[in-house]
């Protein structure tokens, strides 16, 4: 990660140590299971993407009864609802496409699901990019 992709990620997390923190571990872990992608620290999210976004982390706006007292939302897109007690949403902003939202508050929820779902994000990112562009 480049020295001003440390500097925006630090201002998007500007006391919040803990979230910052899950977010560094997030991409450390992802980076070289998904070499391709690129980082943007946007105004509300980190968008992970490479060349049609796949994912994002994000800080919740508010406070939801219930919920750890740090964390990060993990959302992504996939061509079918999940049925997991970790995602704690799931919308279908049109046909055949469902963006998920999976809480992270422990580096120990790095784990092969949430890879191998993110996994499939990436691969169906990919098809949109190809489709987009043209290419096979």
């Amino acid at each position: 990660m480049d020295h001003d992709c440390e500097n925006a990620l630090e201002r998007y997390f500007a006391g919040k140590p803990a979230e910052l923190a899950l977010c560094q571990a997030l991409i450390r872990w992802m980076l070289p299971q998904f070499p391709k992608t690129t980082l943007r620290v946007q105004k509300s999210q980190v968008s992970l993407d490479h060349g049609h976004p796949f994912a994002a982390a994000w800080l919740p706006v508010r406070t939801v009864k219930g919920r750890p007292d740090h964390y990060l939302v993990i959302s992504f897109g996939l061509s079918h609802r999940l049925e997991s007690s970790r995602v704690v949403g799931a919308a279908e902003p049109y046909p055949g496409r469902w963006t998920h939202h999976v809480l992270l508050q422990d580096e120990a929820e790095l784990d092969p699901e949430l890879a191998d779902w993110l996994g499939e994000a990436y691969a169906l990112a990919a098809r949109r990019k190809n489709r987009q562009s043209g290419t096979a």
